[in-house]
């Protein structure tokens, strides 16, 4: 990317960098090219893309904002350019204001629009309120007021105060293409999803018009819009490639203008204004979906020139006010400048003379050595595209010219096309229709044909669907259309009853244009159809005498059985004739015969008929009645459709002279350009004569229709009137009768209330009497339930004592167990510890014996050695031994203290054995006062509610 980027650097391309401004590498467009200058930013390596801009009202000064928010400001007379403000968001759309040439307005990608100061850097005012992306900013003339648009709403916007005045809210399904002010006057113009377009007073928003849905040609789907500088012009286009010339004025379609088959659809559409033009802009700039931008001239319809290429794919243009410059944002991110008058050097030339030069290279040179010099010469200013070289060639020879004649649009052949027709026997599906308009030559006359249409339908096919029902409302709508543009452009064709038979083929052929379609059954019905209304409104008696006459050359058998059978050409040609075999031919064959009928004279019609006849003679010959053969030539049969071309084409070679359809069929004659042709092949007093009877008996039927109508509003209003008086005298009688009704029903219900107060004075009393047994029972219920709760309480109490005083005796007896246990594990301590006792006694008094005689021994050596000893030395010797003596005593002492504590534990075992059997004593006295007590209260309550309690203490101690 690195290396590309350094490769743009080289072509004269200002990479601006990080920097804040600086200076513009302008250099001088080359021919062809007219690219001014370019412009890139690349930031760390990588490359920064720009998104919009935006020219002032000078044209040589514009802005452009890139996806990292910052705007630049170009001025390319000064040939610099300088960084005017960082919004930190990429924009979505830009615009410069008219009335404050300091200030511009940035749409960024919150949905909200800024307006910022160039010259401060200062932020004006923050307008916010959509809720989806701005597309597009449109400035008033007067820079006053803007009107700004996204997909769901338009609001217009107050510049002075920066305040939102009014908000266009629509449906989700339709959603806003583009709003915008149109030039010169105070029209805000709104362009809708479904081809729609309003125009609104600027002031009170009041709709001032609205332009017509074109409802014939297929949908544009407008997505790209562009006025004129005077505002009386609107272009239009889509996903199409063709455009929509608008008169705001009129209020009409002027103009279908077609682009070339490598535009598809249509992305961007801008005017480009001359100084010379008034305003009434004539060169229109397309920005296809190739990234092309092609301008053309919407007059001549001619492509002057073109800018982008298939390497330098083109996002969105901006041209300047006045025409000199055009700014494209390239797909690569990058701005390139065009210079108008460069790109239009070439067509501004005058042509030079279209003129051969012969020049003699020798004085004596023969004749027949002659060199003749062709000079290049140059295409006028009003041609298409940049000028083409062309060479001036000297007339070709008669086959030359034979094949020139055979040219058709598109640069087809003829002759090779009934070459590959004969080889293949029919054209290639995927081009037939192609083929076809080639063949007939079809004008396309979009203007013509929409000024029919504009008619509205007809009034001889206003009940067509009664007539021929068609399950595809699609269908129907087309062949009524057709048929009514037909009896526009000529007035017989509202008479032909077997017209909507002929068009039907055609019409689910070309149901997706509708101009085309009527083209081509206009087409069919000048060249196929001659000297078939000479016998109005009778059949062409004419045509079919021919078709008899070739039939009784070729097959005089089948004529004479037809003949012999009482069958005429009416019923045997015509019915093939007036459907255009549709009834007769599946799609597959009906397309292939057509390939052939459109690829030859106007007579293999007939001789068409005439060989579906012969192919179909055996089943013919079998016929006998005139319902049979109706039948036949109404619905399909079995047959050989290569047999039968090749019948006609052999028709057509071997038919004698006298007879040919052709020496009375022209040749196909093509429609005109611009205009239709006058069709009065007919006889015009006929149709005239049937016209003003038609409309006598319409007029007639209308007054007929509006005396009925009068009297159905009189019958009306009398019978209303009646019904009324009879529903005012029956209304009376029910009055009276309900009156009647309610006074009986009144008594009735005076009398039930009567009865039903006395059954409820009875009910009553039964409720009262009901109520005091209830109320016994109850006390009864209440009193037995009571001494039923008692009687098991005392019961639940008994089983209580009964498994309490059992719980007691085994834990008694436990503990009986226990403590026999623990007695005699007391006796047996006590014994030893007696034992113990006797020997620490005997081990004891062996010590104080001991402790005694060695006193004693020590006191006979003390004094022995005291006697022996110092002083001193015998003191010290005397306290040794009193330490000892203390120190025996309290061993003494301690003995002494054991010996008593193991007494009295000895003694607590004693005691501990007659626990049990006290504590069993006071628990048994408790049972029993418990039990006196509740004998008591039984005692104490009368003696029809006493039951005398009887318990049974069994397994008591006492017992």
């Amino acid at each position: 990317m690195h290396t590309v980027f350094t490769n743009l650097i080289k072509m004269d391309v200002t990479d601006i960098g990080n920097r804040e401004e600086g200076k513009l590498k302008r250099r001088k467009p080359s021919s062809g090219k007219g690219v001014l200058l370019t412009v890139v930013r690349t930031a760390q390596q990588t490359k920064v893309r720009f998104l919009h801009a935006a020219f002032d009202a000078t044209g040589e000064y514009f802005l452009a904002g890139d996806h990292h928010g910052n705007i630049y400001a170009f001025d390319i007379s000064r040939n610099r350019f300088h960084l005017v403000q960082k919004t930190g968001q990429a924009c979505t759309a830009l615009a410069l204001s008219f009335h404050r040439s300091a200030e511009f307005l940035v749409a960024l990608v919150d949905n909200t629009i800024k307006c910022f100061d160039q010259d401060t850097k200062q932020m004006v005012s923050w307008m916010r309120g959509h809720e989806g992306a701005v597309s597009s900013i449109s400035i008033h003339s007067s820079g006053r007021y803007a009107v700004t648009t996204s997909s769901d709403t338009a609001q217009l916007w107050d510049l002075d105060t920066f305040q939102r005045k009014r908000k266009l809210n629509i449906h989700q399904s339709v959603g806003i293409q583009k709003v915008f002010f149109l030039p010169l006057s105070n029209n805000i113009l709104s362009c809708f999803s479904d081809d729609s377009i309003f125009a609104w007073d600027s002031n009170t928003l009041v709709c001032e018009y609205q332009l017509p849905v074109p409802e014939s040609g297929p949908r544009l789907f407008y997505k790209a819009f562009a006025v004129t500088q005077d505002g009386k012009s609107l272009a239009a286009g889509g996903r199409s490639n063709l455009l929509h010339l608008w008169c705001l004025e009129s209020k009409t379609l002027v103009k279908v203008i077609q682009m070339p088959t490598q535009v598809r659809t249509v992305r961007q559409l801008e005017f480009l204004s001359d100084s010379f033009d008034g305003g009434s802009n004539q060169t229109l700039g397309v920005l296809s979906q190739d990234g092309i931008m092609r301008f053309i001239n919407i007059h001549t319809s001619k492509l002057l020139f073109h800018v982008g290429s298939h390497n330098t794919v083109i996002n969105t243009v901006t041209i300047s006010p006045t025409g000199r410059h055009v700014v494209a944002i390239l797909d690569n991110g990058s701005i390139s400048v065009y210079s108008v008058q460069s790109l239009t050097e070439d067509l501004n030339k005058p042509p030079l003379p279209q003129v051969a030069v012969v020049s003699d290279s020798a004085a004596n040179q023969a004749p027949s050595n002659l060199k003749v010099k062709f000079d290049m010469i140059q295409r006028p200013a009003t041609h298409t595209g940049p000028p083409k070289r062309v060479k001036i060639r000297a007339p070709a020879a008669g086959p030359a010219v034979e094949d020139k004649e055979n040219q058709l649009p598109g640069g087809l052949n003829k002759t090779r096309l009934l070459g590959l027709l004969k080889t293949f026997g029919e054209y290639p599906g995927k081009y037939r229709m192609f083929v076809w308009r080639s063949l007939l030559c079809l004008p396309e006359n979009y203007a013509a044909y929409s000024s029919l249409t504009d008619k509205g339908l007809h009034s001889a096919y206003l009940t067509l669907h009664e007539k021929y029902p068609i399950k595809s409302q699609k269908l129907q709508r087309g062949l009524q259309r057709v048929l009514s543009a037909l009896s526009h452009w000529a007035s017989i064709f509202g008479e032909v009853e077997y017209l909507p038979l002929l068009a039907f083929p055609f019409v689910k052929l070309f149901q997706n244009n509708p101009m085309l379609c009527f083209e081509v059954v206009a087409t069919v019905l000048v060249n196929w159809c001659q000297h078939w209304f000479e016998y109005f409104p009778n059949p062409p008696l004419n045509i079919l005498s021919m078709a008899e006459n070739i039939l009784a050359h070729h097959d005089k058998e089948l004529l004479q059985h037809l003949v012999d059978c009482g069958i005429t050409s009416q019923l045997y040609v015509w019915p093939l004739l007036e459907t255009l075999f549709s009834e007769v031919l599946t799609r597959d064959e009906w397309l292939r015969l057509f390939d052939n009928v459109f690829s030859n004279h106007p007579s293999f019609l007939l001789m068409a008929c005439v060989a579906y006849l012969m192919c179909c003679r055996e089943p013919l010959l079998l016929c006998s009645q005139k319902e049979d053969f109706e039948y036949f030539f109404h619905h399909r049969n079995n047959l050989d459709m290569e047999a039968m071309i090749k019948d006609a084409y052999r028709l057509m070679i071997k038919t004698p002279a006298d007879i040919q359809p052709m020496r009375l069929l022209s040749d196909v004659t093509p429609l005109t350009k611009g205009q239709y042709p006058v069709f009065n092949h007919y006889p015009e007093f006929i149709v005239e004569y049937q016209n003003r009877e038609r409309e006598k008996i319409r007029q007639q039927e209308m007054e007929y229709l509006e005396e009925r109508q009068e009297v159905m509003t009189l019958r009306k209003d009398l019978v209303a009137q009646q019904s009324e008086e009879d529903a005012y005298y029956v209304q009376q009688e029910l009055l009276q009768k309900a009156e009647e009704q309610r006074r009986n029903i009144l008594a009735q219900e005076e009398e039930k209330l009567t009865q039903q107060r006395k059954n409820l004075a009875a009910m009553k009393r039964e409720l009262k009497a009901k109520e005091l047994q209830m109320l016994d029972a109850n006390r009864r219920r209440l009193l037995q339930h009571q001494q039923d709760l008692q009687v098991s309480q005392i019961r639940r109490l008994d089983q209580e004592i009964t498994r309490k005083m059992d719980i007691r005796e085994q834990e008694t007896a436990a503990a009986v167990q226990d403590l026999d246990i623990r007695q005699m594990e007391l006796e047996v301590q006590r014994r030893q510890l007696e034992q113990e006792l006797c020997k620490e006694q005997l081990r004891i008094e062996r010590q104080v014996e001991d402790v005694r005689m060695k006193r004693s021994d020590g006191e006979k050596r003390n004094m022995q050695e005291v006697e022996g000893f110092p002083a001193a030395e015998a003191r010290q010797l005397g306290t040794d031994r009193n330490w000892q003596r203390d120190a025996a005593a309290e061993r003494l002492q301690h003995a002494d203290g054991e010996l008593e504590k193991r007494r009295r534990t000895l003694a607590g075992g004693d005691r501990l054995m007659h626990t049990p059997r006290n504590v069993a004593g006071q628990e048994w006295d408790e049972v029993v006062y418990q039990t006196g007590h509740i004998v008591k209260q039984q005692q104490s309550r009368p003696a029809a509610d006493t039951i005398v309690l009887v318990p049974l203490l069994k397994n008591s101690p006492k017992a």
